[in-house]
């Protein structure tokens, strides 16, 4: 595989359409294809004719597809955390977090499935990492803890993010027939062979509803109640033997 080239060495040329190729407008145009095609379209052939360019031409920006893919995770993640300072409640800050990840995710559906697993080594996934386990020690949370709980707290959030992008990255009829499913299949099953679904029938249509932000709440108050300080406006609590790892 070729070698990346580093920046200095870098000579930007007009592809045959006159547009100057770069790394941000090689991953814009890998975010549109796999917007409009699938990740299927992530190729360099696929690429360099939608650039105007000889597909060799990309490995001047990028070591190959998996490079590129690394670089589309990071820009989810970068578009996601843009502007985003969080402030004195811990609580908060990581709740914004998550919400971000989210809309990141479901801004790119189908680039989100080749992002969510991706260890980008790149600069918007490290300031975010940065940000995450700061929070965590502002709670007070000693440094071993703190990384394994945002550990938990970010696999948590990817995994729901990256599940509800999937589902908004199938055709509109799959998501129609999954959501009618709540309201049909679900409704008129044998009470004997199914005594739970049949006691909550009623309530099954909002099965077909997101379930992030209540995940996200349930993780925040469970890692609250094992913070060693108090969070800003709350009431002291002392940490108790039982909550320590």
């Amino acid at each position: 595989m070729t070698t990346r080239v580093p920046q200095e060495r870098r000579r930007r040329r007009p592809t045959r359409s006159g547009v100057l190729l770069s790394e941000d407008l090689i991953v814009e145009t890998a975010l549109r294809l796999i917007g409009e095609h699938g990740p299927e379209a992530l190729s360099v052939r696929r690429l360099g004719a939608a650039l105007g360019c000889d597909p060799t031409a990309l490995y001047r920006y990028f070591d190959g597809t998996d490079d590129l893919v690394l670089a589309i995770a990071d820009r989810i993640i970068g578009e996601a955390m843009a502007g985003f300072a969080p402030g004195a409640d811990w609580v908060a800050g990581l709740r914004e977090m998550a919400l971000r990840v989210r809309a990141g995710y479901l801004a790119h559906p189908r680039a989100a499935a080749l992002a969510a697993h991706r260890v980008t080594r790149r600069r918007n996934e490290i300031r975010a990492v940065d940000t995450g386990i700061g929070l965590l020690l502002s709670a007070g949370f000693p440094p071993a803890e703190a990384a394994r709980l945002y550990l938990a707290f970010i696999d948590t959030v990817l995994s729901h993010a990256a599940t509800e992008a999937a589902f908004h990255a199938l055709p509109r009829q799959g998501r129609e027939a999954d959501q009618r499913a709540w309201r049909d299949a679900y409704q008129d099953l044998d009470p004997v062979a199914y005594p739970a679904l049949t006691a909550v029938r009623r309530e099954l249509p909002a099965m077909a509803d997101s379930s992030f932000e209540q995940s996200v709440d349930l993780l925040l108050q469970a890692l609250e109640a094992r913070a060693p300080l108090t969070r800003p406006g709350g009431s002291a609590r002392p940490r108790s033997a039982a909550s320590l790892p």
